[in-house]
């Protein structure tokens, strides 16, 4: 797939220039940021960044794919993802798809390579702004031109566009993954919740008598204050 030159113009006039991926298409968006190392699924299906695009601070994102399972509602919400790097593959035994197409399939466009720290930055100093994220790309004057827009866009009525429609019942249902049981597997037994626990208890208290008698030993050797050592050597070499 042939890169697109991207952009994301700040309200200030700031622009900052990457790569597009998802969908291709212009938006103009309050631009926030969120700094975790992972849950970016969980990020994209909050429906409290609805009207918002999200800049992740972490460097790489995408990287475990998506797991439908993981997603807080039934759909992404943010306007845009802006990214330092999003990963074109997925590593994970739960992965049952890509994020690009994640977003192309929502309509979600994304903007790559990226410093999202040094623009984390330059928000936390001067606020919050709004911002135009698009491929086409502006001259200055054109830019000029489509700052009042940008600073007039507002996040509008987030509510009635993320509430459910009607009320529903969620049941939980717990999810049964095999782990391999590594305790049984060294202990060799079918009773492995039994064999552990003799076995942890047993080595907590052979460590609590190594202890024990290592501190006695260490104060039968440490030697007494010098003052004492000067004043019995002083009595021994005297007439």
């Amino acid at each position: 797939m042939k890169d697109v030159t991207a952009y994301l113009i700040l309200e200030d006039g700031t622009v900052f220039q990457g790569r597009s991926a998802g969908a291709q298409r212009e938006v103009i968006s309050e631009v926030v940021f969120n700094t975790s190392m992972t849950g970016y699924l969980e990020v994209l299906t909050d429906p409290s960044y609805a009207g918002q695009a999200v800049v992740m601070t972490y460097p790489l994102i995408g990287n475990y794919g998506i797991c439908f399972e993981d997603m807080e509602s039934d759909r992404p919400w943010p306007d845009a993802l802006i990214v330092r790097e999003l990963s074109r593959t997925a590593s994970n035994f739960r992965c049952e798809d890509t994020i690009t197409n994640f977003l192309t399939r929502y309509n979600v466009p994304a903007l790559t390579g990226i410093d999202t720290r040094t623009l984390t930055r330059y928000l936390r100093d001067r606020g919050t702004m709004n911002a135009l994220i698009t491929t086409h790309a502006y001259t200055e004057d054109e830019i000029r031109e489509k700052l009042p827009e940008i600073r007039a866009y507002r996040t509008g009525d987030v509510v009635s566009r993320v509430t459910c429609k009607e009320k529903y019942t969620f049941e939980a249902r717990p999810t049964a993954i095999p782990w391999p049981n590594l305790t049984a597997a060294r202990a060799g037994t079918p009773d492995e919740h039994a064999d552990s626990t003799a076995l942890h208890s047993s080595a907590a208290s052979r460590r609590s008598r190594g202890r024990s008698r290592g501190e006695r030993n260490d104060l039968r050797r440490r030697p007494g204050p010098r003052r004492h050592r000067r004043g019995r050597e002083s009595a021994g070499r005297a007439p």
